[in-house]
Formats: structure tokens, sequence, C-alpha cells
């Protein structure tokens, strides 16, 4: 319906409500004013314009007279032509409710909304004007501290979804077009303050609402690949120190914390902080603010719901990067949540990628999550863990008896892989597993794996290994001779092979967490090393392990001295060569005394 043939529709005129006289007046006059910019008219359109325009002017009289002409315009929308009123077009458009009180706010979200769901000609640049605020001016990034920019920030933002959620509900068509907006305005890794975690939080606030019943799972890809390469953005090598040549750092150095912790102290992470990274800092707000809102869908029932998107998410862009050190405990944070439920879920899912046929990465990849979350998580149940162990076990047993080949790394990856999950997790739950029975049995089958002539136990990390035979030599879990050979190095070339160009060997991808706020929410549910008791007993622990044969040495090892330092690094250990090295990695990062009181496992 064009201007002219609505002035002349009785059934056009709209009346909000019982609005008074004035109302009625004022929404008659805009029509009109509308109207005769088709006759040559222009001179009311201008003052209307000249109107609009008035956004920053503080005189209330001002403010008064624009919300009148806003609210009438929202009951005129039929009338606006997209040629003749073309300036008043491009003017609403570039108004921006930072600006505005929050009377001129209402009055400016009404129109956006009545121009959204009219005809719909209108509905992207209303998405996109809306979804715009959730990237705020740099003088409001500069002044969030200030509680009236605090206040501000609140009436703005909590104006935008009511508004979305409108439009959603009023024109359910709008629904497909949110997403483009989205993915356009989604601020890059290296945007200043604080402005990424404010598009982030409202991204998740919307999942939270009917829109998110639609295009949730498309929410969560958008921030899991955010997180993903800011995680890859950071500079871990340079931050933590790394030796390049060892592949991953030790990170539980426990004897580079020289003052006793006490319950309720913090990992020393602060060393971390300091290095004064912005997507360092940026990322672990991130972590912070997707926790929270992880707990508020604990709170309503809906992690069931959520766990699934969020692992499709985690599978297309986290699980097959060997290179990042965050983002992944979103998964383990959820499981923590949820034990019964998502942490079981989450074991199966990766349990089932491993036996799967997808490329042998991927699996490696599945297997080396599997292993590192059953060893960590302090929430599952031993029953549960023992379980996983017996399927992975069973795998290995099953493809030993259909091999015969020797060692060969790089044509059996799968098969290695396996094994040093199962050699990784009892190092962490050896002593439990093995005080039940029926869990003992079914490790019964490891020891013809570990014999097969394969000899994973030549070609998987000689760190795990060795903390391995330590504790099943202790334990009686078999006999420990010449046939378990192990060179007691960081890795080895065999290793490397295995592991690939991903060193796949010596991914563990829940290793400490390394963002302090982040850690402070995954420390509660975290296990770590020095909170696990080996089966070997504490006046043994200086003993030497016989790697090489059992045969009798009096000579002392130079490199047991350091072995406490490091008896069971996540990561590859160093052997601490000479003093300098020794010195270089004490000063390294350490995350490796647990906030409560250690228990065994």
């Amino acid at each position: 319906m064009g201007a002219a043939e609505a002035l002349t529709d009785p059934s056009s005129l709209y009346v909000m409500g019982k609005g008074d006289l004035s109302d009625t007046d004022m929404v008659i006059t805009v029509r009109n004013t509308l109207a005769s910019v088709q006759h040559g008219e222009s001179y009311r359109y201008d003052e209307l314009v000249k109107t609009m325009q008035a956004t920053k002017n503080s005189d209330p009289a001002v403010s008064a007279q624009l919300v009148t002409v806003l609210k009438a315009l929202s009951c005129s929308v039929a009338y606006i032509d997209t040629i003749h009123h073309q300036k008043l077009i491009s003017l609403v458009f570039r108004m921006s409710l930072w600006d505005l009180k929050p009377h001129v706010m209402d009055a400016l979200v009404g129109l956006l909304v009545s121009l959204a769901v009219t005809t719909g000609m209108y509905l992207k640049y209303c998405l996109y004007m809306l979804i715009d605020h959730f990237v705020p001016p740099d003088w409001v990034v500069k002044r969030l501290s200030q509680l009236r920019v605090i206040k501000q920030k609140r009436n703005v933002l909590s104006r935008v979804h009511e508004a979305l959620l409108k439009i959603f509900l009023l024109f359910p068509h709008a629904s497909s077009g949110i997403l483009l907006p989205l993915t356009d305005n989604m601020p890059k890794i290296n945007k200043k303050g604080q402005v990424l975690e404010i598009f982030v939080e409202n991204l998740l606030k919307l999942e939270n609402s009917p829109i998110g019943q639609i295009h949730g799972i498309k929410i969560y890809m958008m921030v899991m690949e955010r997180l993903r390469d800011m995680d890859l953005e950071i500079d871990w090598v340079d931050i933590l120190e790394d030796d390049s040549n060892k592949g991953m750092f030790d990170m539980e150095l426990e004897d580079a914390v020289e003052d006793p912790m006490n319950e309720g102290d913090e990992f020393p992470v602060e060393s971390l902080m300091s290095a004064g990274n912005e997507v360092f800092e940026s990322l672990d707000k991130l972590m912070v603010i997707f926790f929270y809102h992880l707990e508020s869908c604990e709170r309503a029932g809906r992690l069931d719901e959520v766990f699934e998107m969020l692992f499709e998410a985690f599978e297309k862009y986290i699980l097959d990067i060997c290179k990042i050190k965050v983002s992944q405990f979103l998964m383990f944070y959820a499981c923590s949540l949820d034990p019964e439920r998502c942490g079981v879920k989450f074991a199966n899912k990766l349990m089932d990628i491993f036996l799967s046929t997808n490329n042998a990465p991927t699996r490696m990849s599945a297997v080396a999550y599997l292993a590192s979350y059953l060893a960590r998580g302090k929430f599952l149940p031993l029953s549960y863990v023992a379980i996983m162990l017996k399927r992975l076990v069973d795998e290995c047993a099953d493809y030993c008896r259909t091999c015969n080949d020797g060692i060969r790394p790089k044509a059996h990856p799968i098969f290695y892989s396996g094994c040093q999950a199962i050699m990784y997790v009892l190092c962490f739950r050896m002593r439990s597993i093995l005080d039940v029975p029926r869990f003992r049995s079914e490790l019964i089958p490891l020891e013809s794996i570990l014999m097969h002539t394969l000899n994973p136990l030549k070609v998987c990390l000689p760190s795990v290994v060795a903390e391995f035979l330590r504790q099943a030599k202790a334990a009686g879990l078999f006999v420990v001779s010449d046939s378990f050979i192990c060179d007691d190095l960081p890795e080895s070339k065999l290793s490397r092979e295995f592991g690939g160009s991903e060193r796949l060997d010596s991914f563990f991808p829940f290793d400490p967490c390394l963002l302090k706020s982040s850690n402070s929410f995954i420390s509660r549910n975290f296990i770590y090393w020095s909170m696990v008791r080996p089966t070997y007993d504490d006046e043994e622990e200086d003993a030497e392990i016989i790697v090489k044969g059992d045969e009798e040495s009096d000579e002392e090892d130079e490199d047991d001295v350091d072995y406490d330092m490091n008896e069971m690094s996540v990561t590859p250990k160093h052997s601490f060569k000479n003093m300098m090295e020794r010195d270089r990695l004490l000063k390294m990062p350490s995350m490796i005394r647990p906030s409560i009181s250690p228990q065994s496992f």
C-alpha cells in the first residue's frame, strides 16, 4: 500500500492503545508528512528529519518530541516509502541506543520492531542494527569501570535482546536472517578491550533464549571456533619457555615450588598472566563466561541438550587440533557438572571415534583425549574408568591376535596410541583399580599385549612407560623382565614415528589448565599428579627401575637425583643432563599442587 492510498483507507489509521488526542494527532501528522513528499512538498518532511537528528540533545523537551515522533513512526511503517523517504530510513538505521536515554531507547526499539515485522522489507537492516550493539563503541569500552556506563550497557543490551525476541516471535521467518549479522559482527581476536568478551556474552545469552532452540548449534560453533583461534594465536612455547626439542614441557614440576602449599591455596600461575598477552587474558575471561553459561544451563535442566551441541562444535573445531592448551576444558567442565550423563557420554563418544573407521589422526586424538580424561576426571566413578579400560584392553588384544608384524610405528599408530592410553590411565589409577579383584582380572590380557612382537613398550612414550612399569612391578601386575625394554628418556625415535608430525605420542589434552581464573573452576574436579598415590611404597621411591634387564647395580644413575622432580610429568620429562638445564627448568611455571588435601587414586 503506497502512502497516498493509505491516507484514503480508514482501516489503516492506527491509534496506539487508548492514546490521548495528541498522540492520535501526531500519528496523523506524521502520516500526512510522509505522504506529502510524493507531491513535492518537503518542508514538513525536512522538519521531521531534523527532529530525528536530535538524538544527543539533552534538552528534556527535545527528547520528549523525539520520543513522540518515533512512536508515531512506529504506527506509520506502512506509509514509509523506500524511495521517497530514503533520508529518513537512513537516519533511523544510523541511530545508536548507546547515545540515548532509556525512554528514547524504548521508542526507537519499538520503531525497529515495527519496521522488521510489518512487511519484512526492513528485517535485514533491523537485525544488523540491533546486533551491531553487541559491539559497544570505544567510549563505552574505555569507561566500563564507571557505574554510569555499566548501567547504560545493561539498559542497551537488555533492550536489544527484548527486541530480537519480539521480532523472532512476531515474525518467525526472521530466525533465518539472524546468523549473518552475528557472523559479520563477530570481533576479531586482536580486538582490544572487552569487546570480544561482551559479544560472546551476548551470543550465549541468545543461545539461552528461544532463538537458541533453532540456532544454538551455530552459536556454539561460532564461539568454539573463536576460542580455538585465540588458543592457537598464543605463543605457548614462548610463554612457557618450552624446549622444542623435548616437545611438551613439564607442567607438574612439584619441587619448582619452594614454599609448601596449604589447603585452599591457588596454583602459582601468576607468572603466565604477567606475560601481558592480551589474547591470553581475553581467552581466560571468555572461558569463565562460558563456564558460567554452562552452570546456568545445568540449573535450568538443559545441560544434556546443550552438551550434544557443544560436542559437535568440539569435534569440528577442537578434536583434531593438537596445539591448543585451554579450549578443550569447556568439555571437561560440562562433564564435571553432570558426570552421570554428560561425563559418561563424553567418554563414550571418544571411544566410539577411536573404534570407528575415521582417519588415523582423528582416532589417535580421540583416544588421547579419552586417556587424559579418564586419568584426570575426579568426578568419574572408578567402575566406569575400569569399564573403559577393559574396552581398550580388549581392542588391543583383538588387534594382537590378527597381527604378526614386528615394530613398525608408522604402520600401526592406532594400536600404539591405544596401548599408551591404557598405560597412561593406569599411571594415575593403578592402585585403586587393582584393589578391586574383578577390575584386576580384566587387565590380565595386558601382559600378552605388551609382550607382543609389536612391542608397544619400545614404541610408546618412554616417560609414560617408565612410570607404568614401576607401578606394575610394585603391584605385581606382571613380572617386569628383559622382555620389557624401555629407555628412560622423555621421548624416542620410535615414539616420534608413531606420533607423526602432530606428535600425538605426547598429546595429553587435559594437562593442568594454564589460565588462572579458568583453573579455579577446573581444579576442584581435577586429579593432579601430586594427589596420586602410586603403587610403590614411599620408602622405595628412590629405587631404580631396571629397564634394560633385572641385573643388580650398585652404581647410582646421575639422573636419579632428579627423578622426584619429574616423577610423572604429564608430558615428556626432562633428564636434567646438567645443572644449567636444571636451573632453567626450575624457573618454568609450575601448576602442580592440589587446592584440596591430597587423596589417593
